[in-house]
């Protein structure tokens, strides 16, 4: 029996106990699918239903900053590009930033609200803006870099991972997404390892728990609808070598961080001279992918998770892990805002994105001191008029959505 074999079995036996524990009833729909890659090699130090096929919820924004990345890279666009929320970007359901239809921001800081606060909103405007305006365009552009990249069980069709038919990937096909970013750009790495982002007054902290309590953790993406359960690509680096880890379909977010440290600590502990098999040789997989949506969003999995937090309360290690440590620190929160973006052609572009798709309609407002009709008094609530505030409130997270 191969080292994969015999890590597979056991991570197998493993989910399965984790699964009894929660009081939800175990089977092969909610056994979390998992795989671990050495970047360097290739090699799969370990790997668990890694080819069924998955929705991959929010893990599908690094597909669309597989793209940015590569137009940054290129030259084709710039860190100051303009990044336009069309009335269809801000429709989208939350998770979200909530900026109103119309706001602008940098490229720079669109991936990276997009990345730690998981912003569907955004994405989908990035999407529109290096799309021409065109998402179907953008996706399109998604799909050709996930075939060429050899991610022949995935196919997307939209930027930001919210549920949609015909929407999937693989544990596999993420880890060789993963291993992409990490080795091809190199220069932009700290876009997934960013702690948190500070917006206005406010601080938005990155949904992944590895971040500053995994040893030489440093990304990469959550993920999570109701079909698709708690989702992570997760990547860590020590003396120089880094692994990246998939862990999809577990039950809850603390099972998942739990999951990713203990696969990466195996996988660490694991000498890739003794692996013949890279995450390319893995067989390609057909059919719908699973929809575990019964289990996840039912009274019995909200509870289970409900009393999972109870007790990580209790706990002396950190989500339960030998191999997690609390954060003993606050997050670093790198600042974002809109506007700051630059340059004459992107504003033209950004300009014509905002006339394809339409401004919000105009609304009476009273008239401020200094204004022509200003009769000396202001109306209730003062004069502010923060129309477009540049740190809402964050938006209330709905299950199905995808909260991550």
């Amino acid at each position: 029996m191969t080292i994969i074999r015999r890590l597979t079995l056991i991570r197998a036996l493993s989910a399965l106990l984790v699964l009894a524990g929660t009081g939800i009833a175990a089977g092969p729909a909610l056994a979390a699918n998992t795989i671990v890659v050495d970047v360097a090699t290739g090699k799969v130090l370990s790997e668990s239903n890694a080819t069924q096929r998955w929705y991959p919820a929010s893990t599908t924004k690094l597909m669309t900053t597989y793209v940015a990345l590569k137009a940054l890279q290129t030259g084709e666009v710039s860190a100051d590009l303009p990044v336009v929320m069309s009335r269809a970007a801000a429709a989208e359901p939350p998770s979200k930033m909530a900026y109103p239809a119309g706001s602008v921001m940098r490229l720079d800081v669109a991936l990276r609200m997009m990345l730690v606060k998981s912003a569907n909103d955004v994405a989908f405007a990035i999407g529109q803006t290096l799309g021409k305006g065109s998402l179907e365009a953008f996706v399109d552009r998604m799909n050709a870099e996930a075939a060429a990249l050899g991610m022949r069980d995935s196919h997307f069709v939209n930027a930001n991972g919210l549920p949609a038919p015909g929407q999937y990937s693989s544990a596999k096909d993420l880890a060789i997404l993963a291993v992409a970013l990490r080795k091809e750009f190199p220069a932009f790495s700290d876009y997934f390892s960013t702690e948190a982002i500070a917006v206005g007054k406010g601080t938005m902290k990155n949904h992944n728990g590895l971040l500053g309590r995994y040893n030489g953790a440093d990304g990469m993406k959550t993920g999570y609808i109701c079909a698709s359960g708690f989702n992570l690509v997760a990547s860590a680096t020590r003396d120089n070598r880094t692994l990246v880890a998939v862990v999809l379909g577990a039950e809850g977010p603390i099972v998942r961080e739990r999951t990713a440290a203990e696969i990466l600590e195996n996988g660490f502990n694991t000498n890739p001279r003794s692996i013949r098999d890279t995450v390319a040789d893995l067989p390609v997989s057909s059919g719908p992918p699973a929809d575990i949506s019964a289990a996840i969003c039912s009274p019995a999995g909200r509870t289970a998770r409900a009393n999972e937090r109870q007790e990580e309360d209790k706990r002396e290690d950190t989500f339960g892990s030998p191999y997690m440590t609390d954060l003993q620190r606050t997050a670093v929160a790198v600042p974002v805002d809109l506007g700051g973006a630059a340059g004459a052609p992107g504003i033209e572009a950004g300009t014509r994105l905002i006339a394809a798709y339409g401004i919000p309609v105009p609304t009476w407002r009273p008239a401020r001191p200094g204004e022509p009709g200003f009769d000396g008094e202001l109306p209730v609530g003062g004069a502010s008029g923060e129309e477009h505030p540049a740190s809402p409130a964050p938006a209330a997270e709905t299950a199905a959505a995808g909260g991550e």
